[in-house]
């Protein structure tokens, strides 16, 4: 029998379920009508519309198609899988710990050609030395309850970053300024990370803007985001880090990083803050 479905990916199925129910009422078409047209049964419908049977692609399209509302689907299917996807990364980090959570991102590292990416809480993982890495990953270790395999996941971290330095992949990196003097490790392994931030950020295929304390903004700090292309993104939150993938949620983070990359400051002057929180470790 398969597990049951955590509270989180049940409410994201039953909100697709009422999506779904809305485009039948405005449709202006019944349970039983939306049935005939798409070749269903009337039960099929039913428990597809009341979020106790998960739909395929395919029933999604043929519902969208049932309501003359064909756009709609490829958000839909989206939030179907998202919602599916959520369940399987939460079971696997469960089980096994953090170095298959590193691995299972690594295929998706390889094809991605542009990353952007948000941080308001810790150096971006891509830009991380292995002693910062040990140190934040040993502290998410530690606060989970997941198994102690940090040595292993700061491998493939670390083997996973080459990325980096490939110059068929391009960055974007927008950090608040208080990113740099957040103490997670020692004073030792702060000034090496910051160290290396400083030379990452000479790589042509690298762009780092810092967003300053004392800057006026377009828009508000917010949680740590990953964009991939415009394909996915990754947000992270304090019970879950969620894989979003429906057009619209891309859209609108891509939206809000180039507000946030638009107040960032960058070059010299992102260079000499970077310095300045080197210089505060005394």
């Amino acid at each position: 029998m398969p597990p049951h479905p955590s509270p989180s990916v049940q409410q994201a199925r039953e909100e697709l379920a009422g999506r779904l129910r809305d485009l039948r009422r405005d449709a202006g078409i019944s349970g039983r009508e939306l049935a005939v047209r798409c070749g269903w049964s009337d039960a099929k419908a039913s428990r597809i519309g009341n979020a106790r049977t998960p739909p395929s692609d395919a029933d999604i399209r043929a519902w969208c198609r049932a309501c003359d509302a064909d756009s709609q689907a490829p958000d839909l299917i989206a939030a179907n899988r998202q919602s599916a996807d959520s369940h399987v990364q939460w079971r696997r980090l469960q089980r096994t710990g953090l170095r298959r959570v590193q691995e299972s991102t690594e295929s998706l590292y390889q094809r991605t050609r542009l990353f952007r990416v948000y941080v308001s809480d810790v150096i971006p993982g891509f830009l991380q030395t292995p002693g910062y890495a040990t140190a934040l990953l040993s502290s998410i270790a530690e606060f989970r309850g997941a198994p102690d395999d940090v040595t292993d996941a700061v491998k493939v971290r670390m083997r996973r970053n080459a990325v980096l330095t490939n110059g068929a992949h391009r960055f974007s990196f927008v950090l608040e300024e208080s990113v740099l003097h957040h103490r997670l490790c020692t004073v030792e392994t702060m000034a090496a990370q910051l160290g290396h931030l400083l030379g990452v950020m000479d790589l042509q295929n690298v762009a780092v803007g810092i967003l300053p304390f004392s800057a006026r903004r377009a828009v508000w700090p917010m949680p740590t985001f990953t964009m991939f292309d415009d394909a996915r993104v990754h947000a992270d939150s304090l019970d879950a880090a969620s894989t979003l993938t429906q057009p619209s949620q891309v859209d609108l983070y891509a939206r809000a990083f180039g507000r946030l990359s638009q107040d960032a400051v960058r070059g010299a002057v992102a260079r000499a803050r970077v310095t300045s929180a080197l210089a505060a470790l005394g």
